[in-house]
């Protein structure tokens, strides 16, 4: 089995050996999701208003993920940088910790939005029509939380260690289970929407299975094992470390959540149903493209906190440059095929034509500045990387909660734009958080290696 070495191989070839099996593995990852989509869409007579129903239930499948970055993102920098250290018993501390969360966490939040569903759904703004689709696949979908979340959350410790191959596959057979069964159980069998969520909860009890059959075999180098009750009283300090770091990537997807829920209440209110339908589309489409800027981003991490641990401050500018030109000249790319071909892309996730008249100016406008968010991701990975907390939440809660959420009432109400104003938030907190990110990050970088320097001399 393959692995890669971060001590002496080349830092270019790290990255892509790194960045290339993630990318696969999250590009097939949003299949989990957009492949319902998809196939909702195309459900008879209900498709449209089904999609609507699936995009309320977008922030809780966030804030599950947010829990699972919270402690695989947090978990996996503070991993390697102590395998940077050649600490080995304090990164298989570290590992077991983030697992013992994971479980944990998980257990409990299928309890609560089992137990509270209806009313949060009520809360984020769900009609009485919406409920009848939307409810039964979000408990239904809930009952794979533990699996999701162990199947996403401990993979960045298999890449970390290597193994990027291993973590591609992990999701890869979860994801080629999902396209097999989602019209199966939804049209074959006629479960329709609910069969979209039971296919997801057997795909992620899949990814999860195969991660865990290789953390417990002799190929992982820090092999896995749950908590025992010395170990769960004596954690409490890797807990806070885990949780301190990752809270960054928690509030990116908290605060996701939240954006989510203001543009569904305001859009329900200013545009009707049709347009919180639109709204899926878009962020359906959003993590398609942004998928592998966050790849490339991911893939860089570990090589950053490695190369952090063993005060090697050559190899962390090099991986920030390699990490930010990668990403540019995809982000460009991408932009012109947005901007020439929007149609195209709408009916990836949806054959309605009745809503291209609309969609498309939501379109052009929503992704306008997407080549800014470059800066972000490369500036909020650097952070993250590098143990840097306080300098990734302040970013994280930026972009999101002091300029998007604002924006997303304030240009609807003050300034009159209806539904593009709700449209015209994101963009313009891609240039303002983005260059706001990315500059800082550059500073704190440059002042960490001159600080090291004068110390080391």
């Amino acid at each position: 089995m393959k692995r890669i070495d971060f001590e002496k191989g080349k830092t270019l070839n790290n990255i892509l050996a790194t960045a290339m099996p993630m990318l696969v593995a999250q590009i097939l990852n949003l299949l989990y999701n957009i492949v319902d989509r998809i196939y909702i869409a195309r459900i008879p007579e209900i498709g449209t208003v089904a999609l609507g129903a699936v995009g309320l239930c977008f922030p809780i499948v966030i804030l599950i993920t947010g829990f699972t970055n919270m402690y695989g993102s947090g978990g996996a920098p503070l991993f390697s940088i102590t395998r940077g250290q050649k600490n080995n018993e304090e990164a298989k501390a570290l590992q077991n910790t983030s697992f013992f969360l994971l479980v944990v966490t998980g257990i409990v939040l299928t309890f609560i939005g089992e137990i509270f569903g209806e009313p949060i759904l009520s809360l984020f703004g769900t009609s009485d029509t919406s409920m009848i689709y939307a409810l039964p696949y979000l408990r239904i979908y809930l009952i794979g939380t533990v699996f999701s979340m162990v199947a996403t959350g401990m993979n960045p410790f298999i890449t970390a260690q290597g193994f990027a191959i291993v973590g591609m596959t992990t999701v890869i057979v979860g994801a080629a289970a999902n396209i097999i069964l989602d019209p199966i159980f939804i049209f074959v069998l006629g479960f329709g929407i609910e069969g979209a969520a039971v296919a997801t909860v057997i795909s992620q009890f899949l990814s999860a299975a195969y991660v865990m059959r290789f953390l417990l075999r002799r190929e992982s180098e820090y092999k896995l094992h749950f908590l025992s009750i010395d170990e769960i009283k004596q954690c409490g300090y890797r807990a806070k470390k885990i949780i301190g770091l990752g809270t960054a990537a928690f509030i990116m997807q908290f605060t996701n959540a939240v954006v989510q829920i203001s543009c569904n209440n305001v859009l329900a209110d200013v545009g009707g149903d049709i347009y919180v339908s639109i709204m899926t589309i878009v962020n359906s489409a959003r993590q398609m493209m942004e998928t592998p800027i966050l790849a490339i981003a991911e893939g860089t991490s570990p090589i950053i906190s490695y190369n952090f641990g063993a005060r090697r401050f050559s190899r962390i500018k090099e991986s920030i440059k390699i990490m930010f030109v990668l990403d540019m000249i995809y982000s460009i790319t991408v932009w012109l095929i947005i901007r020439l071909f929007p149609g195209f892309i709408i009916g990836i996730f949806s054959n309605d034509k009745t809503i291209l008249a609309d969609a498309i100016p939501a379109f052009h406008l929503y992704f306008s500045t997407f080549i800014f968010m470059t800066f972000q991701h490369a500036g909020q990975v650097t952070f993250k990387s590098l143990g840097l907390k306080g300098q990734a939440i302040f970013f994280s809660l930026f972009r999101k909660v002091i300029i998007v959420v604002p924006l997303t009432y304030m240009l609807p109400y003050l300034f009159n734009m209806g539904v593009a104003g709700v449209f015209a938030a994101e963009p313009i907190s891609n240039v303002v958080g983005g260059l706001a990110c990315f500059i800082t990050m550059m500073f704190t970088v440059r002042k960490i290696i001159k600080n090291s320097n004068q110390i080391g001399g």
